[in-house]
C-alpha cells in the first residue's frame, strides 16, 4: 500500500532521515518506535505532505505522491493525527469532525453531517457532540483527534503518539477504538512511546534511530534486539 524509497530529509546541514526504504502492506498495523529526535514525526510529515523530502519517493497504492499537496493526499485516503491534538477549541466536537469531513474528505454538507454523526458514535463522543472542543478532558480530546482523521474515510491512518499521557484505563478505551478501526479494514502506521499499547495491537514493529531503521519485524524479536536496547538505554 505504501512504499518509501531512499527517502531523506535534511534541515540545513542536519540530516534527520537518510535513504530510508520502508514498505507497508495493506491491512497491517505497524508500530514505529524510536528515541526522541529520531525523525519519527518528520517521517509522518513527509508521508502526509507537510514536508517535502530532500530526496527519494513516496508511493501510495502504486501512485507516486512525492510532490502531491497535503489535501490531495487526504482525498486519496491518507489521514493522520497529531502528537499534540489540534482541535478548533471554540467550535463544538461535532463542528470539528464536520469540518474534517467537508474540507479534508471533500464531502457535500449533507453527507458530511451524516459521516460526522456516525464517526462520533464510533469513537464514543456522540453524547459530547455539542460540547466546545476546548472543554474536553485528555482522553476525549484524543478521541476527537482520531474522529477527525476517521471523518476522511481513510484507507491509511497515521497515528502520532495518540496514547501519550493517558492512564492505563484510558489507554484501554483508546485501544478498543483503534482495534475496531483496524478491524474495519484500515491500514495503520502508529508512532508510539507507550510500548505496552503497541505490543497489544501491532502486527509488526519498526525502530527508527541513527537516521534510518535499525530493526523491523515481529514485535518480540525487535524489542529483544540489542541495537534497540542501546538506542533507548545506551550501551
Amino acid at each position: 500500500m505504501l512504499e518509501l524509497a531512499s527517502l531523506s530529509r535534511a534541515f540545513g546541514g542536519l540530516v534527520v532521515i537518510d535513504r530510508l526504504d520502508f514498505k507497508v502492506e495493506r491491512g497491517e498495523i505497524v508500530g514505529i518506535l524510536g528515541p526522541n529526535g529520531a525523525g519519527k514525526t518528520t517521517l509522518f510529515n513527509m508521508i502526509a505532505g507537510v514536508l517535502a523530502p530532500s530526496r527519494g519517493r513516496i508511493v501510495f497504492e502504486g501512485r507516486d505522491i512525492t510532490a502531491m499537496r497535503p489535501w490531495h493526499r487526504c482525498r486519496l485516503g491518507i489521514a493522520r493525527t497529531y502528537q499534540i491534538p489540534k482541535p478548533f477549541t471554540h467550535m463544538s466536537v461535532f463542528e470539528n469532525v464536520l469540518a474534517a469531513a467537508v474540507h479534508g474528505g471533500n464531502m457535500p454538507l449533507a453527507r458530511a453531517k451524516q459521516e460526522a454523526e456516525a464517526v462520533l458514535v464510533r469513537v464514543g463522543l456522540a453524547d459530547r457532540a455539542l460540547v466546545p472542543a476546548g472543554q474536553l478532558a485528555l482522553l476525549d480530546t484524543k478521541q476527537l483527534e482520531l474522529a477527525k482523521a476517521l471523518a476522511l474515510k481513510p484507507r491509511l491512518l497515521l497515528l502520532d503518539e495518540i496514547a501519550g499521557g493517558l492512564t492505563e484505563a484510558e489507554c484501554d478505551v483508546l485501544l478498543g477504538t483503534i482495534r475496531e478501526v483496524h478491524g474495519s479494514g484500515v491500514t495503520i502506521v502508529w508512532i508510539e512511546h507507550v510500548i505496552r499499547a503497541l505490543r497489544r495491537l501491532v502486527t509488526r514493529l519498526a525502530v527508527l534511530a541513527e537516521r534510518n531503521l535499525i530493526a523491523d519485524g515481529q514485535p518480540e524479536n525487535v524489542l529483544a534486539d540489542h541495537r534497540v536496547k542501546e538506542a533507548y538505554l545506551g550501551a
